[in-house]
């Protein structure tokens, strides 16, 4: 391909139908309820961290894998129109694309999926010149890529040893697992992305003492490993740890809390602000805070996408003197 890319996000491409409602929990029973709205939008942690990034100015490719069929084409074009080069995804034409139906409450959601296509990526299906182009290489949805998984630990050494960055948002792990690899991974992953739950648990399944049940801990005790490891904790903001340094707390920037009206893709979006700041070289400290600014902004409308904050819109909620933090590409 031409030109190069700062990020090549490999993960989950399927959309989100977002019902959204004070009370989401199904009666069954043929009983029919109201919801205040529904929407179709585009979904998967990897797209939307595509989107977010593509929004913010970075250059974004995605690879990930759809079905041959309505919503594969739509999730293609509507990551095209938002900036994200998809050139490099496949169309599967033997098996459906993933969809996810997402149930969001006030403060809460839960999330049904059908995985189609979403754990059909292998690395063997990432274009080389995107590999090669890219400054940065971000796994989304690690528990759900099964067929990404095997192959992971040698794409990120790889990676390592041309100089490229690597980073894995691993998300929810339905297995209840919690490793599968993961471990064996994170001396060739730059930065690990949970959130507190999700920290709280890989810590006591790939650690050999299971470390006090907090994020904090949590947190210093997978960076053992090597990576940097940033803990996304809501509205309390995010707490990150290093190899043999002090954790690094931030609070949400007040200028970014408001209302929520939905926290779907928000921890996506954290992530794509948090390597925004560190590809452009700013201290962990400030990379967090702009992270937790693109979060937290991206909850002002349902679904993950339609609420992503511009560089600009972040950049406000920082402060007099966050555009002087910026360093040219």
């Amino acid at each position: 391909m031409t030109g190069d890319l700062d990020l090549l996000v490999l993960g989950d491409c399927n959309p989100d139908l977002v019902l959204l409602g004070a009370d989401m929990r199904p009666r069954f029973g043929q009983a029919e309820q109201l919801i205040d709205e529904a929407r179709l939008t585009i979904g998967g942690s990897g797209a939307i961290m595509a989107c977010a990034a593509a929004r913010l100015g970075l250059r974004t490719a995605l690879a990930a894998v759809v079905g041959d069929d309505l919503l594969g084409h739509w999730l293609l074009d509507q990551l095209t129109g938002r900036g994200v080069d998809v050139d490099g995804c496949v169309v599967d034409k033997a098996r459906p694309t993933g969809l996810t139906v997402v149930l969001s409450e006030p403060g809460d959601r839960a999330i049904l999926t059908a995985v189609g296509t979403i754990a059909a990526l292998r690395v063997e299906d990432v274009d080389r010149d995107r590999r090669e182009a890219a400054r940065h290489l971000h796994v989304s949805s690690y528990y759900l890529q099964t067929g990404l998984r095997p192959g992971l630990e040698g794409l990120f050494r790889e990676a390592r040893e041309r100089g490229r960055g690597t980073s894995v948002d691993p998300n929810w792990d339905p297995a209840d697992a919690w490793d599968t690899g993961l471990h064996a991974l994170l001396p060739w992953t730059d930065c690990l992305l949970p959130n507190a739950e999700e920290a709280v648990r890989i810590a006591a399944a790939t650690v050999a003492e299971s470390p006090d049940a907090t994020p904090e801990a949590a947190a210093a005790s997978l960076a053992a490993s090597g990576p940097t490891v940033a803990v996304k904790l809501g509205a309390a903001g995010a707490v990150a740890a290093v190899t043999d340094g002090k954790p690094v707390h931030v609070s949400m920037p007040a200028a970014a809390a408001g209302a929520v009206t939905d926290t779907t893709g928000a921890g996506d979006s954290f992530d794509a602000g948090f390597l925004f700041g560190r590809l452009s070289g700013w201290p962990l400290e400030r990379a967090l805070e702009l992270g937790c600014a693109c979060g937290a902004l991206s909850t002002r409308a349902s679904g993950g996408v339609a609420g992503q904050p511009t560089l600009e819109e972040a950049l406000r909620t920082l402060g007099a003197g966050a555009a002087e933090t910026l360093r040219p590409w």
